[in-house]
C-alpha cells in the first residue's frame, strides 16, 4: 500500500464531502461560514489529517494535523474574544504544535527521537510565548516565568552535557 497516496485520497474525499455538505445543508453552511464558527473548518481540516493518518497507517500525518488544528484553535479563540492582537505572541505556539505532533508520531512509531524532539519544540515554544507575551503585556506573570524557564532549560542542558554517550 502506498501510504502517501492513500492519505492524499482520504484528504481529498474528506474535503469533497465537507464542501458538498456545505453546498446542500444550511446548517453546515452556517458552521462553515458563520461569524463565530468559521475557524472550526480549520480545526476540522486538522482532524481530517488525523483521520488520514489513522486510516492510511501513516502517523506522519499527525504532525501537520496538529499544526493545522492548533492554528484553528488559536483563530477560534481570537475570533470569539476579538483579541486579534494576540497574534503578536500567539504565533510562538506553532513550534509547540509541531512538538505535540512529533510526540504523537513518536508514540505511534514507538521511537523516542521524535518524542524528545517534540519536547524540545514545546519548551522552545513556551519560552518564546512567555517572552513575547511578557513584552506585549498580555500574559500575567510572564515577566517572572520566562527567566525561570530559561534557568530550568539551562540546567537541563548542563545535566545532559555530563552524561556519558
Amino acid at each position: 500500500m502506498n501510504k502517501g497516496r492513500v492519505s492524499t485520497a482520504i484528504l481529498l474525499i474528506g474535503l469533497g464531502l465537507w464542501y458538498l455538505a456545505v453546498a446542500v445543508s444550511p446548517f453546515v453552511t452556517e458552521i462553515a461560514y458563520g461569524r463565530t464558527t468559521w475557524p472550526l473548518q480549520i480545526i476540522g481540516l486538522g482532524v481530517l489529517f488525523y483521520l488520514a493518518g489513522i486510516f492510511a497507517l501513516n502517523p506522519a500525518m499527525f504532525i501537520p494535523g496538529t499544526i493545522i488544528a492548533g492554528i484553528g484553535g488559536l483563530l477560534y479563540y481570537q475570533n470569539l474574544t476579538g483579541d486579534w492582537g494576540s497574534w503578536a505572541y500567539a504565533w510562538s505556539l506553532i513550534p509547540g504544535f509541531v512538538g505535540i505532533g512529533l510526540i504523537i508520531f513518536g508514540a505511534f512509531k514507538r521511537k523516542m527521537g521524535p518524542v524528545i524532539g517534540g519536547l524540545w519544540n514545546i519548551c522552545v515554544s513556551l519560552v518564546l510565548f512567555s517572552i513575547f507575551g511578557s513584552v506585549f503585556g498580555k500574559i500575567p506573570y510572564a515577566d517572572k516565568l520566562w527567566p525561570i524557564v530559561l534557568v530550568v532549560l539551562g540546567l537541563f542542558i548542563l545535566v545532559g552535557a555530563f552524561k556519558k554517550k
